[in-house]
């Protein structure tokens, strides 16, 4: 008799999944983008203009070279600046709040907010969200909060040309609009990571592209 794999997280994935899907599909400010291998969602106007340049010179002020965990990616895989803006100050935590409240999470489980910096000719090329469970990284990510399940990314401003969101398996490639939040389900329904969500930060071919990124794991992250 085969014996079933066992995946981490499986049923806090399966469940929360159903969760954040209920509260988005309810959520009349809430596209849905027509796939049956992913769920990906699009809310318009979910940051201000204001609050888009607001955080522009919040990430020009943390931007670093970005970081990777060395065992699962190879050199020059992503080639953006990024740096975590501090949890603690008030305008960051009432972003962090709303991001919550929009899919219905625990705050306890987001990650601390990141912002990234693109130049032209820098990238992230495909990737999934979710930690894969094979690797010496997952032993410390475990005990941190465990697997990724939902990831929010926020655009804040226009790319004059490139630096698409392109999700590989999906077919679907999204052109940044400043103050459109896009999220994501890192798992299937089931509860299973999901290799369908596989995304690119296309490369910048001109101008500068900012984003925000929130990622939740299915415990408390710590």
């Amino acid at each position: 008799m085969t014996k079933t794999a066992i995946i981490p997280d499986q049923d806090a994935l399966k469940r929360v999944g159903a969760q954040v899907r209920k509260r988005l599909e309810a959520d009349p400010n809430a596209y849905k983008i027509p796939s049956d291998k992913a769920e990906i969602f699009a809310v318009g106007d979910f940051l201000s203009a204001e609050e888009c340049q607001r955080l522009i010179r919040m990430i020009d002020q943390v931007a670093q070279p970005s970081q990777l965990h060395e065992t699962a990616y190879i050199a020059k895989f992503r080639t953006s600046y990024s740096g975590n803006f501090n949890p603690h100050d008030p305008f960051v935590k009432m972003i962090s709040r709303r991001i919550d409240d929009l899919l219905d999470m625990n705050p306890i489980c987001g990650e601390n907010i990141q912002g990234q910096r693109y130049l032209p000719g820098q990238e992230f090329k495909p990737h999934n969200d979710w930690f894969y469970t094979d690797q010496e990284y997952w032993k410390q990510e475990r005990k941190r909060g465990g697997q990724r399940c939902w990831t929010a990314m926020a655009f804040l401003n226009e790319v004059e040309e490139g630096g698409h969101t392109h999700f590989v398996e999906v077919g679907v490639s999204i052109e940044p609009k400043p103050g459109v939040l896009l999220v994501w389900n890192n798992a299937t329904p089931g509860g299973v990571p999901n290799e369908d969500t596989l995304h690119a930060g296309t490369p910048v071919d001109k101008g500068v592209k900012y984003v925000l990124t929130k990622w939740y794991r299915t415990r408390k992250h710590t």
